[in-house]
């Protein structure tokens, strides 16, 4: 038997909704990725959520049961200071809406990170998810992008999953100052590329599976840099979403849960719903996407 798994040499993994839930282990998570002892393939897990760095974020996985390291970890906070790096003068100051780990970020390609600004505006604002985030942080970037100022936000999701259910995700402050400004920011996370192009460089292959939760990030991702995918019915996106979803946000695969990974992919009848094509295949893959047909 093939299992999905080994049809690749990479897995890139969403976080939030794939493999957790807020402080919460999504059940048999741990076991999937790690089955018979060991993993296969090299796991890179892939996150939108900015407001912490690599080595925290690979010490809360490690504490899940996940085997990760911070050379693992891939965040959007990384992808946005990259892109601020090459859009902008050394040194030049960028104002952070965001966590102290996306600041670290922007220090850490030559940038000055600031809170606010008194007379000149900084050359680029960056934000990213932070639950402190408040009208103040809100009010300075609002004045940075009327003086014209670059704009990067880390990720546009505009829920946030977690053990309670679904919070305000950093996609809702964006619109908070897009409405301010009437401006529209580069995105360095999913569904955009970056974030997942940095990903494919760090797992050294394009022989990769995206697995994620949300079709309009991580599957939408997935087809916009030419990655088959993987939904799992674990976080936000669900059935009835995905029989409505546009052809950009159709997933290669779906199922239940990860351990799907470790069994071979079934094609879901044309006529069947998904729904019963998954309750017929339990713990494994439906095909959603064909090579040349989509089965809908």
């Amino acid at each position: 038997m093939t299992r999905l798994r080994d049809r690749y040499r990479a897995l890139l993994l969403d976080l939030d909704g794939t493999l957790y839930r807020g402080h919460e282990v999504i059940e048999g998570a741990p076991e999937a990725l790690v089955a018979d002892g060991q993993a296969g393939q090299r796991l890179v897990y892939v996150t939108n959520n900015a407001s912490r760095g690599p080595q925290v974020v690979s010490a809360h996985l490690s504490e899940l049961g996940f085997p990760a390291s911070g050379d693992d970890v891939v965040t959007s906070a990384q992808a946005a200071a990259r892109l601020l790096a090459e859009r902008l003068d050394p040194g030049a100051p960028v104002l952070v809406v965001g966590t102290d780990d996306l600041a670290a970020e922007v220090e850490g390609v030559g940038l000055r990170p600031i809170r606010r600004f008194d007379g000149a505006a900084p050359a680029a604002v960056v934000q990213g998810h932070s639950p402190h985030t408040a009208w103040p942080d809100l009010a300075e970037a609002a004045y940075a992008l009327r003086a014209d100022a670059l704009w990067v936000a880390a990720n546009t999701d505009r829920t946030l999953p977690n053990e309670r259910g679904l919070a305000p995700g950093n996609g809702a402050m964006v619109a908070a100052l897009r409405a301010a400004s009437d401006r529209e920011p580069i995105v360095a996370g999913k569904p955009y590329a970056p974030l997942l192009e940095d990903a494919l460089v760090r797992a050294g292959s394009r022989a990769a599976l995206v697995v994620g939760d949300r079709l309009d990030t991580d599957i939408e991702g997935a087809n916009r840099v030419g990655l088959d995918s993987l939904l799992v019915l674990t976080g936000v996106s669900t059935l009835d979403e995905l029989r409505k979803a546009p052809d950009g946000q159709l997933p290669t695969f779906v199922a239940d849960s990860l351990d799907a990974l470790n069994h071979a992919a079934v094609a879901a009848e044309p006529e069947a719903d998904l729904g019963e094509s998954l309750q017929r295949h339990p713990g494994r893959a439906v095909t959603v996407r064909a090579s040349d047909s989509e089965i809908r």
